[in-house]
């Protein structure tokens, strides 16, 4: 009897272990709890890990990105000076970042204001000639939506972009993921 209740605290101590590593994680989602021009890079990778992306921008901010798809409706974009300080964090994944994809653009220009797009969902036409990227998002009203840019096959250049809610795309179960917009 004595064996199963220390076999049953062990048991309870790393669950709670494990539901605070979890909180933590959530914690860090979206960049909350950070200070601009006081947390670090450090801080950052410290809280949510490395980037899928980072880079120098021209200006010599150092830019890192956070993607939280595939089921997730953002990429975080985090921005710090030279020394490592955070200057700005935002949400890319939204119809005023999207309204700067242009035709004629290269896919580097596409990653840098997008970040990456969710590997499984990009898609070559050999009949088309054509590189679909997807991103997912919420939408003015809420609802979980696409975004596609629609790429040239051979010279990597945009074509185009298209949007619609998952609902407009017949994708099943889109009323059970609507309340993940609502946050």
């Amino acid at each position: 009897m004595a064996t199963r209740r220390v076999v049953g605290a062990r048991a309870r101590c790393g669950l709670i272990a494990v539901l605070v590593s979890l909180l933590s994680a959530c914690a860090g989602y979206g960049g909350q709890g950070f200070t601009l021009g006081h947390s670090t890079v450090a801080d950052v990778e410290r809280m949510i890990g490395a980037p899928a992306m980072h880079w120098q921008a021209e200006n010599g901010e150092q830019v890192r990105v956070y993607p939280r798809g595939p089921m997730g409706f953002h990429t975080w974009m985090l921005r710090s000076d030279a020394s490592g300080r955070l200057l700005s964090q935002e949400n890319v994944l939204d119809p005023r970042h999207f309204a700067r994809i242009a035709p004629g653009m290269d896919e580097l220009a596409v990653l840098q204001l997008l970040g990456p797009p969710i590997p499984a969902w990009t898609v070559y036409f050999s009949a088309r000639d054509e590189r679909v990227w997807e991103w997912r998002y919420c939408d003015d009203w809420g609802e979980p939506a696409r975004f596609n840019v629609l790429f040239d096959g051979t010279t990597r250049r945009v074509r185009s972009t298209l949007a619609a809610s998952e609902s407009q795309r017949g994708l099943s179960g889109h009323d059970q993921r609507r309340a993940w917009c609502h946050r």
